[in-house]
């Protein structure tokens, strides 16, 4: 049974890179009061796409206050997701928009969404858009970051100390059912490790395998 939910979590999650010049999304995202204040997230229409960030310069006394480290890698997501996002961009006119609403509220970090592509491109620039799909778009992808630092961190536990990865996996399975995390086929690869490997606890390897079933969609 278990090798079947690993097939179809790489059925669903996994395409061949992309290569060919086509449309691009981009995403940057700043917070200087996160850890990881800066983010920046590339995506083609098929999914495949890269993502990297940085941590804002601040002491780590232990391995318990670290956050996920600085990432750089590409990343695939589901081509359902990457469609909403271009289909979100092509209804907003590419984001030649205003997308800022100008209201005073909390400070949720700027994000500058763009598109370029053969019909056109734009961008455009908000903390919080009364567009509710453009707000939506921006929490979404919020998440998506998310679910991505959340498996570098992961990686790093794996590594450094084993024991916390029980209290990490039980906050990944909780926020992946909320959705402040999204898009969970985006670290498949380490969840398929933690899935398998006896050197981790068992209540480790169940919630990994938990959060691959959610994968298939």
């Amino acid at each position: 049974m278990r090798a079947v939910l690993l097939a179809l979590a790489v059925a669903i999650c996994s395409l061949p890179a992309h290569s060919e010049a086509g449309p691009v999304f981009q995403i940057d995202f700043s917070n200087p009061g996160l850890s990881s204040s800066h983010w920046t997230m590339i995506l083609h229409p098929d999914g495949s796409g890269h993502f990297s960030s940085q941590r804002k310069n601040a002491p780590v006394v232990t391995l318990q206050e670290m956050d996920a480290p600085d990432v750089d890698r590409d990343i695939q997501l589901s081509p359902e997701f990457a469609q909403r996002v271009f289909h979100t961009a092509q209804q907003h006119k590419w984001f030649g928009v205003e997308c800022e609403s100008h209201l005073k509220v909390a400070f949720q970090g700027w994000k500058k969404i763009s598109y370029s592509g053969p019909e056109g491109h734009g961008a455009c620039e908000f903390n919080y858009s009364k567009d509710k799909e453009i707000q939506a778009l921006g929490d979404s992808l919020v998440g998506v970051a998310g679910t991505i630092l959340e498996g570098a961190r992961l990686e790093m536990l794996l590594v450094h100390d084993r024991l916390g990865l029980d209290r990490e996996m039980e906050y990944l399975l909780e926020a992946s059912q909320d959705g402040r995390i999204q898009q969970v086929c985006a670290i498949r690869d380490i969840l398929e490790r933690l899935a398998e490997d006896e050197g981790v606890m068992e209540r480790v390897r169940k919630r990994a395998r938990m959060l691959l079933a959610k994968t298939e969609r």
